[in-house]
C-alpha cells in the first residue's frame, strides 16, 4: 500500500491500494501523475495514476520480479524516474534499463554498459578428518566441581563422568546402559550426586548416587521428563523442574509442569512454581532460587526470583536483559550469570525491590569474569570462587581476582583467565568389524562422470577396500557378500543446510525420528547451519560413538545472531568475532553462521576469525541480494539460500563464477516468492508416504501435507531460482543440497528434484547432492565418492536416478561408516544384523508405528524443539 503523507499536519492516509499490492511510488514533474508498480497475477507491471480521477492503467507489463515476497529492506523494486518533462519514465527490466513513453506504452531499451573491476577475497575452506579411529570428546554438558574442590562431574556421550582435579582420569559413575543421564549436582557436603534419567520407553527420574559411583535411588515415584535437580544446603530436600514432552520425546507424563520439591528420605513431590528454570538454593534450606522468563524470544524479560519450598512468598530479587542463567552463591552474598554467552558476577544486594544488573550497570559493582564464554556456572563450596566450562575446559575465578574492595584483592586485577583445565578424555570412534561386498550393481562414483556397469564395492570395516567391474574386483573370503544386481550404488546424500533437534530440554532422545528418517530416505551426512549450541555437537559424538544411531552430524551450533535476542552475538570488533569463534569451536563447530549482522566491517570481522581459526564461515543469505553479493566479495565459504532475485544475468554469474564462494540456494524455503516445499504436497500424496510414515508422526506430516496449498504453475518461484542454480553451476559456483529440515529425510530428494526442474541432468544433481557438498566442507577426502580408501557412506536403489532423477527415493539399503540398513525398516544387516529398527517403529500401521507411546499419544508437541533459529512457519524454529 501506497502511503500519503501531509507534510503541514504529519497525517498519513492509505493513497493507493488494492490487490497485487502498490510499491515504488514516484510522482512526475508536473504533479499530476504517480507511478508505482504492482503485481498482477505473478506478474509485475508498471503502472500510471492520474491523481485528479484516481484512474490507473498498465505502461509496461514486464517488469521483473518485484520483492513483495521477501525481506525488502533495500527496496522492494529498483527505483525509476519520470523524465522532465512528464511524458516517460526510466526505469529497469529484464537486466536492461529501459525507457516507456506513457501516452503509447512504446518501451525501448537505453543502451548501457559498464565496465568494471572487483577485488575478490579467497573463499574459506579448510579441511577436516571425517573418521579417526579415536576422537576428543568435547561437548561436556553440566559439569560440577564438588564442594571441596577435589573432583568434577559431568555429562558427555550420554553418560556421567568424574574426575579428580586438579588431576586424574574420567571414569564412569554408573555402570548402567538402560539410560541416558543428565543434569548432575552435588550435594553440599559432597557425598552425594543428584541426576536425572531419560529412556525412550520408560521416561526419566530424579535419582540420588553416591559420589564414589555405586547404585543409585529414584526420588520420584512417576515416570516423567526431568530436569536440573539441586540439593538443599541441609541435603534434605532436592528441588527439579518437570518439563513437558512430544515433538522428540513421548508426550505422556507431561501434566502439570513447573518447579517441584521432593524430601530425599521419601514423600510426594510438591509444585513450587508452575513456570521457572535452573532452580537452586542460596544460603537458606527454606528459599529456591529461578530464571523467569516472560515474553518472547527479542522481548522477554529475564529475571531472578525466589520462592519458599512450600511455593508462597514469591520475590522478584534480579531483573536482567537476556540472562540466561542465575546462580546464587551458597552463602547467599553474590550472584552469578550468563549473558551475551559470556559470564558475571555482581553482590546479591537485597534491597526490598527488584535490582537491574547488566554489563553495563554502574549502580552496583559487576565484573565479567570469562573471557569467550562462561557456561554452566557454579559456585565453590565456599562462595569464594566462581567455576564453568566451555567446551573441555574447567575454568575458575576467584572473587578477589574480581573485585579490587575484597580483602586479599592484588594490587592489579588479573585479566578474566585465558586456558583452563582440560577435563575432558578421548573416545574410540564407532567402525564396525568384518567385510562387506556388494555385487552386481551399477555404480554412480562420482569420480568425475564415472558410471561402473556391473560393478562391485567391497568395504573392510568403515572404509571402500575395493571398487570397480565385478570381473575385476576380488572378494575377500567371509565376506559378507550382498547380491545387488539390477540396482544402483551412488554415494549417501550430504545435506549441507540441514535443519532438525537433535534434543530438547538438552535431552538427547535414544532413537530419534528425524535421524532414522534422514538414513532411510538416504542422508548420510549433515552439515547444521543453525542448532542448538551444547545439543548438537552432545548429539554429533554421541553418534560418532555409536551410542546413538544418526547420519554423521556437524554444525556451526547457535547462530552469530546481529538482531535482539538472548542468544544476540554482539560483534563490534574484530576480537569480539574471534571470541565468538573460539567459544564455539571449543564445543565442536567446525563453521559458524554469520546471521544478519547489520554492517559489512562486523560481517568482514567474522571472515578474519574464520581465517585465524580455521573455521568456514556460512552466512545467512537473509532474502538480501545487495548482501549476498559482497558475501561473495568478501570471502565467506557460501551464502545459504537462494538470491531473491527472479533471474541472474551475466554481472552476477561472472562474478560468483570467478569465486570459490558456494551457494546452498534451499529451495524448499525459497526466498522471493512461494516456497518449493508447497509444490510437492500439491503434486504428490506426500500424507500417504508409507516410508515416511514409518518414521515421521502423523502429527507432523498431516498439518502441512493434507490440507494443502494449490497454485498455478508458474505461481512457483523455485523454478525460477533452480535456472538461477544451474546457470551458477555452469559457471563453476558448487551447488549444494540443503533440505532445511522441512520434511525429514524426503526434502532432500524435493531439492534434488527441483534443481532438475532449473535444468539440471540428473548427473548434475547426484554431483550437488554428494561430492560438490563434500567439497563444500571440506570432506571430499573421506565423503562424497565411491573411491578406495574413502568411507563407506552410499546408497543402494532399486531404480536408476540416472534414468529419472525421481527414482533417487527408491533407496533399498544405506550404508553409513560401514554398517548398512535395510532403508525400509532401518534395521541393521550384513555383518551385524539388528532388528531394533522394526521392534521400535514397528509396522507402519495406520502410519503411526514410532514407538509404543506415539502409537498411544499421536499428538503434537507444546513446546517448540529449539534449533537456533528466530523465524519459521513449522514447529520447530530453523532458518
Amino acid at each position: 500500500t501506497i502511503q500519503r503523507l501531509d507534510t503541514h499536519t504529519g497525517e498519513t492516509e492509505r493513497y493507493v491500494t488494492g490487490p497485487g499490492g502498490a510499491i515504488r511510488p514516484t510522482p512526475s514533474p508536473d504533479g499530476k501523475s504517480l507511478a508505482f508498480v504492482r503485481r498482477v497475477r505473478f506478474q509485475s507491471q508498471l503502472f500510471v495514476m492520474d491523481l485528479a480521477s484516481g484512474e490507473t492503467r498498465v505502461v509496461h507489463d514486464e517488469l521483473e520480479r518485484d520483492m513483495q515476497e521477501a525481506w525488502a529492506i533495500h527496496g522492494v523494486y529498483p527505483a525509476m524516474a519520470w523524465t522532465p518533462d512528464s511524458a516517460s519514465i526510466v526505469f529497469w527490466a529484464g537486466g536492461k534499463v529501459r525507457r516507456v513513453d506513457v501516452a503509447s506504452g512504446e518501451a525501448r531499451v537505453i543502451p548501457f554498459r559498464v565496465r568494471t573491476e572487483h577485488e575478490i577475497t579467497e573463499a574459506l575452506r579448510f579441511e577436516h578428518e571425517v573418521a579417526p579411529d579415536e576422537f576428543d570428546v568435547k561437548m561436556l554438558r553440566w559439569a560440577q566441581v564438588s564442594p571441596s574442590g577435589d573432583r568434577v562431574v559431568y555429562q558427555a556421550l550420554g553418560h556421567l563422568y568424574v574426575r579428580a582435579l586438579p588431576e586424574g582420569e574420567p571414569r564412569r559413575l554408573t555402570s548402567q546402559t538402560e539410560h541416558f543421564e543428565h543434569y548432575p549436582s552435588f550435594s553440599r557436603d559432597g557425598r552425594w550426586i543428584v541426576y536425572t534419567t531419560w529412556n525412550d520407553e520408560t521416561l526419566g527420574g530424579v535419582r540420588i548416587v553416591s559420589a564414589e559411583g555405586g547404585p543409585s535411588r529414584v526420588l520420584t515415584a512417576d515416570p516423567g521428563h526431568y530436569l536440573e535437580p539441586a540439593f538443599s544446603p541441609d541435603g534434605k530436600t532436592v528441588v527439579y523442574r518437570k518439563a513437558t514432552g512430544g515433538w522428540l520425546r513421548s508426550p505422556a507424563w507431561s501434566r502439570d509442569p513447573g518447579l517441584y520439591s521432593v524430601r530425599v528420605d521419601g514423600g510426594e513431590p510438591m509444585r513450587i512454581a508452575t513456570r521457572g528454570a535452573r532452580p537452586h538454593f542460596g544460603a537458606e534450606n527454606d528459599r529456591v532460587y529461578f530464571l523467569h522468563v516472560e515474553g518472547d524470544e527479542t522481548t522477554d524479560t529475564r529475571t531472578l526470583r525466589s520462592v519458599d519450598v512450600r511455593g508462597a512468598e514469591e520475590r522478584t530479587h534480579v531483573s536482567t536483559t537476556w540472562a540466561s542463567d542465575f546462580r546464587v552463591s551458597p552463602d547467599g552474598r553474590w550472584v552469578a550469570w550468563t549473558e551475551g554467552f559470556n559470564a558475571f558476577v555482581a553482590p546479591f544486594v537485597r534491597a526490598g525491590q527488584t535490582v537491574t544488573l547488566g554489563p553495563k550497570t554502574n549502580s552496583v559493582p559487576v565484573r565479567r569474569v570469562s573471557r569467550d564464554a562462561g557456561e554452566f556456572l557454579h559456585w565453590s563450596g565456599d562462595s569464594t570462587a566462581l567455576h564453568w566450562t566451555t567446551g573441555p575446559e574447567l575454568f575458575t575465578r576467584a572473587l578477589t581476582d574480581t573485585f579490587a574492595f575484597l580483602d586479599g584483592a592484588p594490587d592489579e586485577l588479573p585479566e578474566p583467565p585465558t586456558e583452563g583445565v582440560n577435563i575432558s578424555f578421548r573416545a574410540a570412534a564407532d567402525a564396525p568389524e568384518g567385510v562387506v561386498a556388494l555385487v552386481g550393481a551399477r555404480i554412480v562414483t562420482m569420480k568425475g562422470d564415472e558410471v561402473i556397469e556391473n560393478g562391485a564395492v567391497v568395504v573392510e570395516r568403515n572404509r571402500i577396500v575395493a571398487v570397480g567391474p565385478r570381473a575385476r574386483v576380488e572378494i575377500p573370503r567371509g565376506a559378507h557378500v550382498i547380491d545387488v544386481e539390477g540396482r544402483t550404488i551412488m554415494p549417501g546424500i550430504i545435506d549441507i543446510h540441514a535443519h532438525g533437534a537433535q534434543g530438547s530440554d538438552g535431552i538427547i532422545p535414544q532413537r530419534n525420528w528425524l535421524d532414522y528418517a534422514s538414513i532411510a530416505f538416504g542422508t548420510t551426512t549433515i552439515h547444521d547451519p543453525s542448532n542448538d549450541t551444547h545439543t548438537i555437537f552432545a548429539a554429533a559424538e554421541m553418534t560418532r560413538a555409536g551410542k546413538i544411531i544418526g547420519p554423521r552430524i556437524y554444525s556451526t551450533g547457535t547462530i552469530l545472531y546481529g538482531a535482539a535476542g538472548w542468544f544476540r552475538a554482539e560483534i563490534e570488533s574484530r576480537e569480539d568475532a574471534v571470541r565468538h569463534l573460539r567459544r564455539l569451536k571449543s564445543m565442536g563447530a567446525i563453521s559458524v553462521k554469520s546471521y544478519n549482522q547489520p554492517r559489512r566491517e562486523q560481517r568482514q570481522w567474522v571472515i578474519d576469525a574464520g581465517r585465524e581459526l580455521e573455521m568456514m564461515i556460512m552466512p545467512e543469505g537473509g532474502s538480501l541480494f545487495m548482501h549476498n553479493m559482497t558475501m561473495i566479495l568478501d570471502g565467506h565459504t557460501g551464502v545459504e539460500h537462494n538470491i531473491p532475485v527472479e533471474r541472474a544475468y551475466k554481472d552476477v554469474i561472472s562474478l560468483w563464477g570467478a569465486s570459490k564462494t558456494g551457494n546452498t540456494p534451499t529451495l524448499v524455503v525459497c526466498f522471493g516468492g512461494m516456497s518449493g516445499e508447497n509444490y510437492w504436497y500439491q503434486h504428490d500424496d506426500v500424507y500417504a508416504d508409507e516410508r515416511l510414515l514409518r518414521f515421521v508422526p502423523r502429527s507432523i506430516v498431516d498439518p502441512r501435507a493434507r490440507r494443502r496449498t494449490m497454485a498455478p504453475e508458474e505461481e512457483y518461484n523455485h523454478i525460477r531460482a533452480a535456472a538461477v542454480c544451474k546457470a551458477l553451476q555452469d559457471a563453476g559456483v558448487t551447488i549444494h543440497v540443503g533440505a532445511h529440515g522441512q520434511m525429514a529425510g524426503l526434502a532432500a530428494h524435493w531439492e534434488m528434484w527441483m534443481f532438475a526442474q532449473g535444468g539440471m541432468s540428473p548427473m548434475q544433481v547426484i554431483r550437488a547432492a554428494t561430492i560438490d557438498g563434500a567439497r563444500y566442507i571440506g570432506m571430499d577426502k573421506d565423503i562424497g565418492s565411491i573411491e578406495v580408501g574413502k568411507l563407506a557412506d552410499l546408497l543402494v536403489l532399486d531404480k536408476c536416478p540416472l534414468e529419472d532423477i525421481r527414482n533417487s527415493r527408491h533407496i533399498e539399503y544405506t550404508m553409513i561408516n560401514g554398517r548398512i540398513y535395510n532403508a525400509r525398516t532401518m534395521d541393521q544387516v550384513g555383518n551385524h544384523p539388528d532388528d531394533h529398527g522394526s521392534r521400535w517403529f514397528g509396522d507402519n500401521v495406520e502410519g503411526v508405528g514410532f514407538g509404543r507411546w506415539w502409537r498411544e499419544h499421536a499428538s503434537p508437541t507444546k513446546e517448540d524443539a529449539y534449533t537456533g533459529c528466530v523465524s519459521c512457519t513449522h514447529t520447530t524454529h530453523r532458518h
